[in-house]
């Protein structure tokens, strides 16, 4: 495409896309190879030199992912994506630069709870560590930064809340600090949110919710601002010190604002090998061509939604951040203008027994452990995705054992209510 500035709307159709060369298919084939034939061993070496941009070995780049990776790219802002196999693979694709034993993260107490299970388990058996900090807390934020520490990490909008963060507010902390803002943006994509706008260093995705949108692929992926100096403090050598694999070569000083994209394929891709594979990437691209068009549906059902479930006797609170009575409403406005997304919680009088009851009289709803469906979702996240939490860490990542997390889809709004006004008769009985 020209340089001409294009809409949303346009570029989620043809961002990274281009007719076929060979036979001018106009949709992205499904590049469905291991491995690429070099033109001739100059050519080889150049690129395994990253002298050259081109392919070599599908764990690395590969041409249908790479359209998803300049696409993703475009919609958020950023100067370069790298897509990989879940969200979770691109959680430690974003820290895999910047960490290194002894060092932490500042994260955000509103988290999807495998995150906090990442963040709290996983990532100590490499060393790192993470502190976790209510982020409507400023100054704590600002307290739990220390020297070791690497990075800020939230989400946008929170799973399962639908709590949203203020961006404008942590932006400066982490910039004051000298150290990146990662962002996930999975529940609000690029079209409620663009974070990097809003001072975010690097944003994440699991494509596997609303940017594919159908329920059927995983994938992950890290969108780089270009925009971090990451020699100026010496905190990031992996980018700013010679890397041994590449004879010396420095990242920063080599590849500039294409830094952190280019370690992330050369080094991350390449040795932690969690690359998401063509079919994936071609469902998401085809998922994204309709993203605006079903986030506004999404933002639409769920206004309607959380406005009848707070008015209803049976329910105690909903917590959207649509909703005018939510503390985070005023949010939406400069962080989310086009909505607060289709994910929240809402309080069911009678507590645990009642939530379960709902989530087995539900009939339209869908009782899975996914969000960002074109299907309605709900699920108990107290005893399936924060149940590794205990009752604390579940009412600070907003997921209280008298709640449940919804995902409104794009079906019809009163067909979803008459389902839940049933599901609620019988779970209130």
């Amino acid at each position: 495409m020209s340089t001409t500035t294009y809409g949303f709307d346009t570029l989620q159709i043809h961002a990274g896309s281009r007719p076929d060369p060979a036979t001018g298919a106009r949709q992205t084939p499904i590049y469905q190879t291991t491995a690429y034939v070099f033109r001739d061993a100059d050519h080889a070496a150049a690129l395994f030199n990253l002298q050259e941009v081109g392919y070599i070995y599908s764990r690395l780049t590969n041409p249908t992912v790479a359209v998803l990776q300049e696409r993703i790219a475009t919609l958020e802002g950023g100067v370069g994506a790298v897509c990989c196999s879940s969200g979770h693979a691109a959680q430690l694709m974003a820290l895999f630069p910047l960490m290194g034993p002894g060092k932490n993260i500042v994260a955000s107490t509103r988290l999807y709870g495998g995150t906090v299970t990442q963040f709290t388990q996983t990532i100590k058996r490499f060393g790192w560590s993470a502190t976790f900090v209510d982020f409507d807390d400023l100054d704590a934020v600002k307290a739990a930064i220390d020297d070791d520490t690497r990075a800020i990490f939230c989400e946008a909008i929170a799973n399962p809340g639908g709590y949203i963060t203020d961006l404008d507010a942590i932006a400066p902390i982490a910039e004051a600090a000298g150290i990146p803002l990662i962002v996930d943006n999975t529940s609000a994509t690029p079209y409620l949110c663009r974070p990097i706008e809003h001072g975010a260093t690097l944003v994440v995705h699991s494509t596997t919710k609303y940017l594919t949108g159908n329920g059927t692929v995983t994938g992950g992926c890290v969108v780089d601002s270009g925009t971090f100096d990451w020699s100026a403090s010496g905190k990031f050598p992996s980018l700013s010190d010679p890397e041994p694999a590449y004879h010396g070569l420095k990242f920063h000083e080599t590849f500039g604002p294409l830094a952190f994209t280019f370690h992330g394929i050369a080094i991350g891709l390449r040795d932690l090998g969690m690359t998401m594979n063509p079919q994936a990437a071609h469902y998401t691209l085809m998922g994204i061509e309709t993203l605006s068009l079903r986030m506004e549906r999404h933002v639409e059902n769920a206004v309607k939604i959380a406005k009848w479930l707070e008015n209803d006797p049976r329910v105690d609170y909903v917590t959207y951040a649509g909703l005018e009575s939510s503390p985070y409403h005023a949010r939406t406005k400069t962080i989310c203008p086009k909505g607060a997304g289709g994910l929240f919680t809402f309080a069911v009088k009678g507590g645990y027994d009642a939530c379960m009851k709902l989530i087995d009289a539900v009939e339209i709803f869908s009782h899975v452990a996914n969000l960002g469906d074109a299907r309605s979702l709900i699920i108990h996240s107290a005893s399936t995705t924060h149940r590794q939490l205990n009752e604390n860490q579940q009412r600070a990542a907003g997921a209280a054992p008298e709640t449940v997390r919804v995902s409104i889809g794009i079906e019809d709004a009163d067909d979803l209510i008459a389902d839940l006004d049933q599901a609620l008769a019988k779970a209130t009985a």
